[in-house]
């Protein structure tokens, strides 16, 4: 599809009018990642999973903005232009402050969260392995940006996926996400990478927004989350409690990439959570 001229690559399944889930993929990833959660879901919802510019199959223009705020944009013009105007947002890694973005625009789109080892508003909640990122923070701008593109290589993208879940787990991480997605690096989206990860720290001083909007409009919630993540670890999936106390916690035994390890687990709290919180668009 093209969306503001771009050319788009979206995974979509579900009758057309019902409810709305958007899915939202974290970094080094694509909508691949639910390729097979979508088809658990696409008997009572539509489900549209959008490939970001710069991302898996879409398109990569040289004239757009490869930000937080730039892709919530792009979201906001992606879901005017399929014609959804209520959905629920799955957020995942990098997709927690781009989708965030997306729901303040306009609060009211959004029937329902489902967030899953999400990127967290709590800078004292956050893992051990984003000590590493801050660390770059110190470093004059050059040289955290070279710090950052040593870090952008297949073996990375390895260690990515494979996060720190237990090695009975990890042999259930296929290699086509490492294969695939460093297949589809160039030296442009290579900068993207740099410029996104370099852009967490000024991303640190917008997490009062997020945690403004949670608080203050508190959406349902479900958290699904896999403790064994350098970066999202427990503590980082209850501090979202903070802010949605009513909040639904669910602790698997799994890491970063859950739909690859634990879909069976997540899949019925997913069905239930939202055959309760979105069964219609009206």
């Amino acid at each position: 599809m093209t969306v503001n001229g771009i050319d788009v690559f979206c995974r979509e399944a579900g009758p057309e009018n019902a409810p709305v889930v958007l899915l939202l993929h974290g970094y080094p990833c694509s909508s691949y990642e639910f390729r097979n959660l979508i088809p658990g879901l696409a008997d009572r919802w539509r489900l549209l999973a959008p490939d970001l510019p710069g991302a898996g199959y879409s398109a990569t223009p040289n004239d757009f903005d490869y930000s937080f705020d730039g892709y919530a944009d792009f979201l906001d013009s992606f879901v005017k232009t399929v014609g959804v105007e209520r959905f629920a947002l799955y957020l995942h890694d990098f997709g927690s402050p781009i989708g965030a973005r997306l729901a303040i625009k306009a609060p009211e789109r959004i029937v329902a969260l489902i967030i899953q080892n999400g990127d967290i508003p709590y800078e004292d909640a956050l893992g051990s392995k984003y000590a590493e990122i801050e660390k770059t923070w110190q470093l004059p701008r050059s040289d955290m940006r070279a710090k950052v593109a040593e870090a952008i290589n297949e073996d990375t993208f390895r260690e990515e996926f494979l996060n720190d879940v237990r090695p009975d787990l990890a042999k259930q991480i296929p290699p086509d996400l490492w294969k695939l997605h460093w297949s589809l690096m160039t030296p442009k989206r290579k900068d993207i990478a740099i410029d996104l990860i370099a852009g967490l720290k000024e991303n640190r001083a917008w997490f009062p927004q997020h945690r403004n909007y949670l608080a203050i409009y508190r959406p349902p919630t479900l958290i699904v989350w896999g403790p064994q993540d350098g970066y999202m670890p427990e503590k980082s999936a209850r501090a979202y409690l903070r802010d949605l106390p009513d909040a639904e916690l669910h602790l698997l035994d799994g890491g970063h990439w859950l739909l690859e390890t634990n879909l069976d687990e997540v899949l019925p709290l997913i069905r239930d959570f939202l055959g309760r919180v979105h069964k219609s668009t009206t």
